[in-house]
C-alpha cells in the first residue's frame, strides 16, 4: 500500500518473486495457466462468486490460505475499495526463453518500451483474442505481471507466451533482431515514415513467420530499431488522422496478419 508502482515493479514484487492477480476471473485464468498461489484475499460477500474458483485452488494447491475478511479491514490493507471480489499473491514462473516462445509461431509481437500498463495488458488481450502465437517485451518495457496490466488482459497474460528479449535496453534491438532473423523471422515496424509500406501489402503476407514490433506512444520506435527491421509498416488512415493508439493499432495490425 506504501510502496509506488515503480517501487513494486523494480523493488519488490521481483524481489519476492510473487505478483499480484485481481479479480475472480483473472484468478480463475491464472490457475488455469499453471500459476501457483500464494494466498488469495477477499471478503465474505464475494464468497458465493468466489466458489467455483476456491474449488479450484483447494483441488490443485490446498496448502495455499484463502484469508476472509470485513471490507473495512480489506480497505485498510489495500489502499483502496476491493469490487472485483478478490486479490491473488502468486509465484513468478521461470522466465522463458525467446526460442522457446517464437517456437512454431507464425506471428509474433514485439513491445518495445511500452509504459503504460494499460497498453500492454490491452495488447496481451488483442494478442490471445486474435490468435497471436507470443509476445516478446524489450529490457525497459513495463511488466506484464503487473497488477493493472493482468487486470486489463483479463488474465490472457497466462494465455499468451511471452519472454523478454535483448539485455540491454539501449541496444536491445540489435541483439534482438539478429536473435529473431536467426529463427527465420522476417521483422516489421510499425511506424510512420517515408518508405513504409500499408499493413495490407502482399509481401506481408507472403512471407513467412512475421515478427510485428510496437513502439511507444509520443516517440515511437527507435531509429536503431527502425534501422534493423526488414520493413516499416502503417496502417491506412483517413480523415486526416496520422496514428492510433498503440494497442489499438496492434489490434487492427494482429486482424489484418492473423493466420487465415
Amino acid at each position: 500500500m506504501r510502496l509506488t508502482d515503480v517501487e513494486l515493479r523494480s523493488r519488490l514484487e521481483p524481489e519476492k518473486g510473487m505478483f499480484v492477480a485481481e479479480s475472480i476471473e483473472v484468478i480463475g485464468r491464472a490457475l488455469d495457466g499453471g500459476m501457483k498461489p500464494i494466498s488469495v484475499l477477499t471478503s465474505e460477500k464475494h464468497l458465493p462468486a468466489l466458489e467455483p474458483v476456491l474449488a479450484k485452488l483447494n483441488a490443485a494447491h490446498p496448502e495455499a490460505p484463502v484469508y476472509v475478511a470485513p471490507e473495512e479491514q480489506i480497505r485498510q490493507l489495500t489502499g483502496y475499495e476491493l469490487t472485483r471480489g478478490a486479490l491473488a499473491a502468486f509465484k513468478r514462473p521461470p522466465e522463458r526463453l525467446v526460442e522457446d516462445v517464437v517456437q512454431g509461431a507464425h506471428l509474433v509481437a514485439v513491445l518495445e518500451d511500452i509504459r503504460n500498463h494499460t497498453n500492454v495488458g490491452a495488447i496481451f488481450r488483442s494478442a490471445a483474442a486474435l490468435g497471436v502465437d507470443g509476445v516478446l517485451v524489450s529490457p525497459a518495457c513495463y511488466d506484464p505481471l503487473y497488477r493493472r496490466a493482468i487486470r486489463v488482459s483479463m488474465g490472457t497474460v497466462f494465455q499468451v507466451p511471452w519472454a523478454r528479449i535483448g539485455t540491454d535496453p539501449r541496444t536491445w534491438a540489435e541483439e534482438g533482431m539478429t536473435l529473431l532473423h536467426s529463427l527465420g523471422f522476417t521483422t516489421a515496424a510499425m511506424a510512420l515514415s517515408n518508405d513504409s509500406i500499408a499493413l495490407d501489402d502482399p509481401r506481408l503476407k507472403a512471407c513467412g513467420p512475421l515478427a510485428l514490433v510496437f513502439g511507444t506512444e509520443g516517440d515511437g520506435l527507435s531509429r536503431c530499431t527502425l534501422s534493423q527491421c526488414d520493413y516499416t509498416v502503417r496502417i491506412p488512415m483517413q480523415h486526416g488522422v496520422d496514428s492510433l493508439n498503440v494497442a489499438a493499432s496492434s489490434a487492427v495490425a494482429f486482424w489484418e496478419l492473423r493466420r487465415r
